[in-house]
């Protein structure tokens, strides 16, 4: 059989080298992805530190519009539900464009809605401003912000997160004092004029993710799908990764996460009240939940750090914390019943603590069930389906003290939600296994979704998935590792095609 030409297999080994020097960057724990923690560290404290912290408009806004607490309160509640909501949309258009692109925009949609904020006239141009433009915006950046991270990491992947999520608590403490400043020297207008600003800066950040080196064969192939209209939709599927809804894993992972959320965030809207209720000052009550929030930050980064340690699964370190998180939130109004503020205290600081350790795993876990290259979109349909755990929490807990007359019986139906969220992950398959099990791998992503990100793509690159597997296949722009580097290879179909 003939040979290949010297002077062809030169010209096919050269791309890649040229392109050695970016494949090694973006090599996983290590290089540009440090760099794209602290980006993630800045766009979540934009992004959850600054929704925290809207709490300082509030008495603004109630004295100004002359409305209700309640009518008040949707303001806040429509943005994070549109962040929510619309994070698949963000996973999608990453999926099918640029995740520099799509966070981009984000940032500049979020301060976008902050600017016509500051010249609102009514409630409803709130909800649509600093509630659906902003919230819209906050849903292209978290999650693909988060994918990208994730993306970058193997080892290290939960300590991470950890240090990026960190960043909502620091700026929770920072942001407070801050706008109550702005507040108060450049009033409610132009406090939200300043915030605008400081939500463009999430545009830096996601500047920072470097661009898509898009190939011209999928686009010819992209072209000659568009003509089909049943092909589009399952483009779209694609994109939004929908047939995870029939995933067994996945949709059992997602049914234990959304019970979570209807206790998790139980404790951050009444826990002061409770507090006050119980016969304690309001200095006294604050503290609480700011001591809470401490230990919040200190939970994600010993729980990132001790989990990529690698001596227990992922999921099974995920119940623990949910388990002990879910049982301090039942402890809480049980602490204060004798009147000790040490015992409320040290429940609280529990709590916080566990409640921050969970976070980082919540998302660390996705991974191992869906693959990394699904990863994106099975973070946006967590992120949707979720949200509905989370809105319907914080109303239950209100119509149980409307009934009751206390917090008791709130906190201690929250707290067996989060129990009953971990008993469900019990559920999911070979969660028994002492050893991790390989995350799964799509089959055929070359031809299902050449359009995502190469950092998802590299993480399950393998030299078995990239070896010619005889000389009758025909085999371009595939990968071999010759010493320390991978260099392409041809695999030619017939003595024909090497003339």
């Amino acid at each position: 059989m003939a040979q290949p030409d010297p002077s062809l297999r030169d010209m096919t080994n050269a791309k890649p080298k040229a392109e050695g020097k970016s494949d090694d960057d973006e090599a996983p724990d290590g290089g540009w992805g440090w760099v794209l923690v602290g980006a993630l560290f800045v766009s979540t404290s934009l992004v959850f530190g600054l929704m925290r912290s809207l709490g300082i408009f509030f008495v603004e806004f109630v004295q100004y519009f002359e409305e209700s607490a309640q009518a008040i309160s949707w303001i806040s509640s429509t943005g994070l539900a549109a962040q929510q909501f619309f994070s698949p949309l963000g996973t999608a258009l990453c999926n099918a464009y640029d995740t520099r692109v799509v966070v981009m925009t984000g940032g500049c949609l979020a301060g976008l809605g902050f600017i016509l904020a500051s010249q609102a006239t009514s409630l409803v141009h709130l909800y649509l401003t600093m509630g659906v433009i902003s919230g819209l915006g906050w849903g292209l950046v978290f999650t693909p912000m988060v994918a990208t991270v994730m993306a970058h990491f193997t080892r290290r992947r939960t300590l991470v997160l950890g240090v990026g999520f960190s960043s909502i608590g620091l700026s929770s403490f920072a942001f407070n004092p801050l706008f109550q400043l702005l507040v108060e020297t450049y009033a409610w207008r132009g406090a939200l004029l300043i915030l605008g600003a400081l939500s463009l800066n999430i545009v830096a950040c996601g500047a920072l993710i470097r661009p898509r080196r898009r190939s011209k064969a999928p686009a010819k192939v992209d072209s000659e799908r568009r003509s089909s209209c049943a092909a589009t939709l399952r483009r779209v599927s694609s994109y939004l990764e929908l047939s995870l809804l029939v995933d067994r894993p996945y949709v059992v992972y997602t049914l234990a996460v959304t019970l979570l959320n209807v206790g998790y965030f139980v404790p951050y809207f009444h826990l002061v009240a409770h507090s006050r209720q119980a016969g304690f000052s309001e200095y006294q009550a604050a503290f609480v939940m700011s001591a809470a929030g401490a230990t919040d930050i200190l939970g994600r980064i010993v729980s990132g750090w001790f989990s990529d340690l690698g001596h227990f699964r992922l999921i099974h370190l995920l119940t623990v914390w949910t388990t002990l998180a879910g049982l301090f939130i039942m402890l809480l109004p049980v602490s204060s019943l004798s009147g000790s503020y040490a015992a409320l205290m040290a429940i609280s600081l529990l709590y916080g603590f566990c409640s921050g350790a969970l976070t980082s795993l919540v998302f660390a876990v996705v991974p191992m069930i869906v693959g990394v290259e699904r990863m994106m979109g099975a973070l946006g349909l967590l992120q949707l389906i979720e949200s509905s755990g989370g809105l319907l929490g914080t109303p239950l807990s209100g119509l149980l003290k409307d009934v009751t007359g206390n917090y008791t019986a709130s906190f201690v139906v929250a707290g067996g939600f989060v129990v009953l969220g971990t008993l469900t992950m019990t559920t999911l398959p070979h969660y028994f296994s002492c050893k991790e099990l390989p995350p799964p791998q799509r089959r055929s992503l070359g031809n299902k979704d050449k359009g995502l990100d190469p950092e998802l793509e590299q993480m399950h690159r393998s030299p078995t998935d990239t070896s010619c597997r005889g000389v009758n296949e025909v085999c371009s722009n595939l990968k071999e590792c010759e010493g320390d580097n991978w260099v392409t290879i041809t695999c030619w179909k017939n003595a024909k095609d090497m003339e």
